[in-house]
């Protein structure tokens, strides 16, 4: 049974599904419509700051007083190679402030993204790499925000600076 028919468009033959191909393509189209870019990136920006904003608090006491068990973390659990753990401490600790602010307002959402990606990874590679299976959850919603950006709900599009 052949599921197209074939219609002539600007002079070249094109296939065009029917039956249940035809089915699942309106389907599709329709939850295209239903669940557009601009709610994926705004679900994605909030989604991954509230994980790093979170993560960042539990860091501080306070607005953003790094705590002694904060600086132990990077000395005994959370080793870097290259950095030194007190500095490890204060740069993890003020990305996982500012770079979630960034996203929730949709403020320069690509490189915001981009940075907790590279943390993501580093904390990957030299953390914890047993725990890929939520990292890359993570890394997915960052890769949708790098590459399709914050959408209209931004200060990006306000800006344009998308």
């Amino acid at each position: 049974m052949n599921n197209t028919n074939t219609a002539v468009t600007s002079g070249h033959a094109t296939a065009r599904p029917t039956g249940v191909n035809a089915h699942w393509n309106a389907i599709a189209a329709r939850l295209q419509q239903l669940v557009p870019h601009d709610l994926l990136a705004t679900a994605a920006r909030l989604s991954i700051a509230a994980i790093f904003f979170l993560s960042g608090r539990t860091k501080v006491s306070g607005f953003l007083t790094i705590t002694d068990s904060t600086y132990e973390l990077f000395t005994s659990e959370y080793k870097l190679p290259l950095i030194t753990p007190y500095l490890a401490a204060h740069l993890a600790t003020y990305a996982e402030h500012l770079f979630p602010l960034l996203l929730v307002l949709g403020l320069f959402t690509r490189l915001s993204a981009l940075a907790l990606l590279v943390m993501t990874l580093t904390i990957q590679v030299f953390v914890y790499p047993d725990a890929w299976p939520t990292h890359l959850s993570w890394a997915a919603l960052m890769l949708y925000l790098i590459g399709r950006g914050a959408g209209r709900l931004s200060l990006d599009r306000v800006l344009r600076i998308d």
